[in-house]
């Protein structure tokens, strides 16, 4: 292999694993050059591999970046009314929760571009979010939909995976993990990130626990977060998993992590119930009471009425701005069908148009499909089992059908009382018949 003349005193570097020395191995990690490919000689007999030239340069990387001062992460701090309606191009109605998200959304870039001026004589503390609201309203859709919106790195984590330290599970600096990665393990940029934390409500501690032991996956996760939530030098293990004493770690600070938290809570519209001292509806209210009053009932949600759900007061105060969801009535439904940007219907319309082939919905199938996804109980998460199952055949069908036409999905067509395509029969029993 031909080399260049480099160095002092002319010297001539050799490339590759030299066929003087077939027991090379890397001066490194000691790995053969049979494991980790062609060798780099140095003077001495001092080899290196290749993965430990990658690893050496990530490290001067990061070095440089951190030498070099961390890079402002937007150019313009967006309105409220921006960021606002960026979300309404995917997520329906909900205002009251939008509100408060684009607002705290907008503190959050004031205070990293304060922090980026270097104006010390106020500082603007964070205001963590916490999400409540039925199944399938759209809390983890508001949080995908901030991430397409945001110039900051943002991650979202399951609070129902984490355990207290110690016990088998998850440790809560695995959520710092996934911002590093959403980051590219940039430090600098990962500690100006947002976190959302799903599934808040079942970390709740449990007031009827028979157990002996503690409980690891409740009370003591919302402790374990406590520090996290109000900022912190956090010890997070590169690799995941449970941190153990021989271990490096990578330190990240959570002063200027906004933390955003959601959570269905279930039963906590009895408890605003009994501190209001309203009855019970009963059994004759229909369901669309049952759930104008489930909306009103989260709408006067207190500290007092989480911590008397299971939060303790401490990660209660953490979270100081509260934004309940309403839930989602028919025609609600059928907007989600058919306005945000990834409708339903427009999906379906798209994987049809691929085909050479036409879908439409009447107005009557979008009610029934509402109607029956109102049902189910489920939100907006059943909206898209009952189309499926409509679509099923069709989609099977339609890659081989010759002449493309376009489909009309009617509310007998939902109802299964009128087929929504003619099945032909296949063309080799048709040979056969003949």
């Amino acid at each position: 292999m031909a080399t260049k003349d480099s160095g002092p005193g002319g010297r001539k570097p050799t490339t590759g694993t030299a066929g003087r020395n077939r027991n090379a191995f890397c001066s490194f990690c000691r790995k053969s050059y049979r494991d980790v490919g062609p060798l780099v000689e140095g003077p001495g007999d001092v080899y290196i591999c290749g993965e430990c030239i990658e690893l050496c340069q990530s490290i001067i990387d990061q070095e440089k970046r951190r030498r070099g001062g961390s890079k402002a992460l937007f150019t313009h701090i967006p309105t409220p009314r921006s960021i606002k309606e960026r979300l309404d191009q995917y997520v329906t109605g909900q205002n009251r929760a939008k509100h408060s998200l684009a607002v705290a959304v907008q503190n959050h870039y004031k205070r990293l571009s304060l922090a980026d001026q270097g104006h010390g004589e106020v500082e603007v503390e964070k205001s963590n979010i916490l999400l409540i609201g039925p199944t399938g309203s759209g809390k983890t859709l508001l949080a995908r939909t901030l991430a397409k919106v945001l110039d900051v790195p943002f991650a979202i984590g399951d609070a129902t995976t984490l355990t207290e330290a110690g016990y088998v599970g998850e440790d809560v600096e695995n959520l710092l993990l996934k911002l590093l990665h959403a980051a590219d393990f940039d430090i600098e940029a990962a500690q100006r990130g947002i976190i959302y934390i799903d599934e808040v409500d079942k970390i709740a501690k449990t007031s009827q626990n028979v157990s002996i032991t503690r409980d690891v996956s409740g009370e003591g996760v919302q402790q374990a977060l406590l520090k996290m939530l109000e900022g912190t030098v956090s010890n997070v293990p590169p690799q995941g998993g449970r941190k153990h004493p021989e271990q490096q770690y990578i330190q990240v600070d959570t002063t200027n992590i906004l933390f955003i938290c959601g959570g269905t809570f279930v039963g906590l519209d009895d408890v605003i119930t009994r501190r209001l001292g309203r009855g019970a509806i009963g059994f004759g209210a229909s369901p669309e009471d049952r759930e104008r009053n489930l909306g009103q009932m989260l709408s006067k949600v207190t500290s007092a009425d989480l911590i008397k759900f299971g939060m303790i007061p401490e990660f209660v105060g953490r979270l100081p701005v509260i934004a309940p969801l309403d839930p989602l009535d028919e025609d609600s439904l059928v907007r989600i069908l058919t306005e945000p940007r990834n409708a339903l219907t427009k999906q379906y319309q798209k994987l049809f148009e691929m085909e050479g082939a036409g879908l439409e919905f009447s107005q009557g199938a979008l009610r029934e499909i509402a109607r029956r996804a109102k049902e189910r109980d489920t939100g907006a998460r059943g909206l898209r089992s009952i189309v499926e199952e409509l679509m099923t055949d069709i989609m099977f069908e339609l890659p081989d059908i010759e002449q493309k036409a376009t489909y009309t999905v009617t509310e007998s067509v939902v109802r299964g009382e009128a087929p929504l395509f003619e099945k032909k029969p296949p063309m080799d029993k048709i040979q056969k018949s003949a």
